[in-house]
């Protein structure tokens, strides 16, 4: 087992530039401390610099950060792509695993619009409409149904309102250290 009855798991889903660092950020910034955030990117990109595929390190690596804060007394953010046949097993356990509530979220967001979004990224010039379109997958959702589905009509602050209401995160005092 893992965490507390009162530490919160959240796992933020979607395709690439469909808001979930955003999101991510949003929740931190009304939370404040005590809130760990656990990114795809930043541990496949830049701790491993890894290639996202079946059975890489990363999976794992998630799996251990968000382990080790929610036992640490964090509510944690687990989020990026997170592809259902890679990570979908290791965030079933995650949640069977974990002693308080877990959320899923999945941000639903049209190819046209994530290349509009990504357009206005400070790593535009990294990647672009031909590897975003190799990376997208449309409503790649976990099993179980143990996702919320939000579309694009959620504005921003609206999905991170959202999120901590449906969560019980708004009045929650900071667990962690």
């Amino acid at each position: 087992m893992v965490g507390t009855e009162e530490t919160q798991l959240v796992v933020l889903r979607g395709n690439s530039a469909s808001g979930k660092l955003s999101v991510a950020a949003g929740l931190r910034e009304e939370f404040g401390r005590g809130l760990a955030l656990v990114g795809q990117d930043n541990l496949h990109r830049i701790v491993l610099r890894e290639r996202d595929r079946p059975g890489a390190a990363n999976i794992g690596l998630i799996d251990s950060v968000a382990r080790y804060a929610l036992d640490a007394g964090y509510h944690v953010v687990v989020e990026g792509i997170l592809y259902a046949d890679h990570y979908g097993d290791m965030l079933a356990q995650l949640r069977v695993d974990h002693r308080g509530r877990a959320h899923g979220y999945y941000l639903d967001a049209p190819f046209a619009e994530t290349l509009a979004r990504h357009a206005t990224k400070p790593q535009a010039g990294e990647y672009g409409e031909a590897e975003m379109h190799d990376w997208s997958r449309a409503r790649d959702l976990l099993s179980g149904a143990v996702e919320t589905v939000i579309g694009t009509d959620s504005a921003l602050a609206e999905t991170v309102d959202r999120i901590l209401l449906d969560t019980g995160l708004v009045g929650l005092p900071a667990l962690g250290r």
